[in-house]
């Protein structure tokens, strides 16, 4: 498995690379901040380490700009804490945020989880329908009265629990296992972001009401 990071700080970069390399991922380093599409498009790696201050574009820019090709597993690595950076970060297609400086282990924890999530994800169906509404799981996207919108993995994750527990409300808890394996991994705004970026994605192809929340019980699609 491949890991390119984009970090312009080349003694994080290189030591990032050397504990990688210790559990058997191949990783690439960006070198031109100026192409990161172009260092991005010639490792075609399986996951990315962002940084976030970077030189030339930030790493919000370049998410959104891999994004429009691809839905590649997205790590932010930044010393910004403001959780503000946190929220921007999902918000702009991240899967997970790592602080600076940051532990190893924990640093390979997620990485190794993200990996999991993402290419052990199997299903038994690759379309799932509620009320005319498709999540075309194969293809990441939500349609509905011949409309469409692009899901990432984590938002294409939180859909498919929904769709598969119709009716029913499923819990923060539940939501959190399943696409981040573990509470202690996550910050607290990190659900509540992606379901909104959900909500906007649905109310963009006519159903702005698809997901009703109830508190201290969850989400369902109903």
């Amino acid at each position: 498995m491949k890991i390119l990071i984009i970090e312009d700080d080349l003694v994080i970069a290189e030591s990032l690379q050397a504990e990688l390399n210790k559990w058997h991922y191949e990783v690439d380093i960006a070198r031109d901040f100026s192409a990161i599409m172009e260092e991005f498009e010639q490792s075609n790696p399986h996951l990315i380490l962002l940084d976030i201050k970077l030189p030339s574009f930030n790493g919000f820019h370049w998410c959104q700009e891999i994004r429009r090709h691809s839905n590649v597993p997205i790590i932010f690595i930044s010393s910004r804490t403001d959780n503000m950076d946190q929220i921007m970060a999902i918000q702009m297609g991240g899967d997970d945020f790592i602080e600076k400086p940051f532990d190893m282990s924990l640093t390979v924890a997620k990485i190794q989880a993200l990996m999991r999530r993402t290419y052990n994800f199997t299903v038994d169906h690759n379309r799932l329908e509620v009320q005319n509404c498709q999540l075309l799981i194969d293809e990441a996207k939500v349609s509905y009265q011949g409309q469409s919108e692009k899901l990432s993995f984590t938002e294409l994750q939180i859909m498919q629990s929904l769709f598969q527990n119709e009716g029913k409300y499923v819990s923060k808890t539940d939501l959190i296992e399943k696409c981040w394996e573990s509470e202690h991994f996550i910050d607290d705004n990190t659900l509540a972001v992606n379901m909104t970026r959900i909500r906007k994605k649905l109310q963009n192809i006519g159903l702005p009401h698809f997901i009703e929340t109830k508190k201290n019980v969850g989400y369902r699609v109903n």
